[in-house]
């Protein structure tokens, strides 16, 4: 690395002072993803502690790297299980190497693009903030998407849900999901359904007969009491391991569990977050159990008496309440704030399984709603404070 920076040394005059000043926020880009920076931020995010953004940044694409490898893997298993063909653990996870590295590279290509024009536009360097973005939306995404609507849909949400906020740190919403959410509401047929989650089964070349692409969650909401794929049981035992179909980095709990303990280690992630989603997911779900005999249809009634704490490792709850809930910009801020913004997480996502029969998953809208409710939960949360604080001065001006 030593003559990477050696070349960033040399060059760095050129683009500060000299001819090739407009390259200068590229150039930054570039040498502050490689090494330490020696200034410091002067707008949005700014150092809270020895960690500073770019530190963070990377611990959380540590975080995902277990949950990427395995969703590798189980991208290239249900596309050969649906062509019918054995397949060995490396085929399975080269196939899924040639799905997913395409979108990453057209997800980092397509955002920073608008990163760095922005930088551009307003003369200040180029954020880390989009490394864990641009992370993210690959593996929030269906593995057959076509590339341009990864594409378009980052640009969207670095425009739309960053940028005209002021960038890095002013969001308010989450980008990652603004990235799912244009993509699920401009190409539903590429987002949902039971031919989107298994790679190949879309175009139907090679596909074993009567194979089915469902989710457990769609089965359940179809009213199945047992939903399996091709003769493979899709219970919680395979949803904990991640051996479903879905999203590419969504499937495994166990990967994102594994994920969470270094986020939560390295005080990146809230538990507070984590652990308030997860009561609040396993609150709504018992209310569901018990309710359950009074559901409006036999689908439903299906849907809610499914065991409570089965929702915490089926669709995407784990991915989003660990990494997409706990954004420290889009989340709340206040310390009790957290507790009842990811609580209210929780419970939004398995209401919106339930309650919505053509969507489900609940936790994108869940999380989208509460970054929007965030600032307001921190609002009360502050000025309840304030009016504790001030009565309590007014008790000790009377006794004194």
């Amino acid at each position: 690395m030593k003559f990477i920076q050696n070349i960033l040394d040399k060059t760095r005059p050129a683009v500060t002072t000299g001819k090739l000043k407009p390259l200068y926020p590229l150039h930054n880009a570039l040498e502050t993803m490689m090494f330490v920076p020696d200034h410091t931020a002067h707008s949005g995010a700014h150092v809270r502690d020895s960690i500073d953004l770019k530190r963070t940044m990377v611990t959380v694409i540590f975080a995902l790297v277990p949950a990427m490898i395995f969703g590798m893997w189980n991208t290239g298993y249900w596309h050969f299980t649906a062509l019918g063909v054995e397949s060995t653990l490396m085929e399975n996870f080269l196939y899924g190497v040639q799905i997913l590295l395409p979108m990453i590279i057209v997800t980092y290509a397509a955002g920073l693009g608008v990163e760095i024009l922005f930088s551009y536009l307003r003369k200040h360097p180029v954020n880390e903030g989009f490394l864990v973005s641009g992370m993210l939306i690959p593996l929030i995404m269906p593995a057959d998407i076509p590339l341009w609507m990864v594409a378009i849909s980052t640009i969207f949400a670095v425009l739309i849900g960053k940028e005209v906020f002021g960038g890095t740190g002013m969001n308010i919403l989450n980008p990652a999901l603004t990235a799912r959410a244009f993509a699920f509401f401009a190409y539903p047929s590429w987002m949902s359904g039971d031919q989107v989650w298994i790679s190949g089964l879309k175009s139907g070349e090679g596909v074993v007969d009567g194979f089915s692409g469902a989710t457990a969650l769609g089965q359940y909401a179809a009213g199945s009491e047992a939903p399996a794929i091709g003769g493979q049981a899709l219970d919680a035992y395979h949803a904990f391991i991640g051996q479903i179909p879905g999203s590419i980095g969504e499937t495994s709990t166990l990967a994102i569990l594994i994920g969470a303990i270094m986020l939560i280690a390295s005080g990146i992630g809230s538990w507070k977050i984590m652990l308030s989603g997860v009561a609040g997911a396993l609150t709504m779900g018992l209310i569901f159990n018990l309710v359950a005999d009074y559901a409006i249809s036999t689908d439903q009634q299906v849907y809610m008496a499914l065991p409570f704490w089965q929702h915490l490792v089926y669709g995407g709850f784990a991915f989003g309440i660990v990494l997409m809930a706990t954004d420290p910009v889009s989340a709340a801020q206040t310390e009790k704030g957290k507790w009842i913004y990811g609580f209210l997480t929780g419970i939004f996502c398995i209401m919106i399984r339930v309650f919505n029969p053509a969507f489900p998953e609940g936790v994108m809208l869940a999380i989208l709603f509460m970054n929007v409710m965030a600032p307001l939960i921190d609002h009360y949360v502050i000025q309840a404070n304030v009016k504790k604080r001030q009565k309590r001065a007014q008790l000790a001006t009377a006794n004194s």
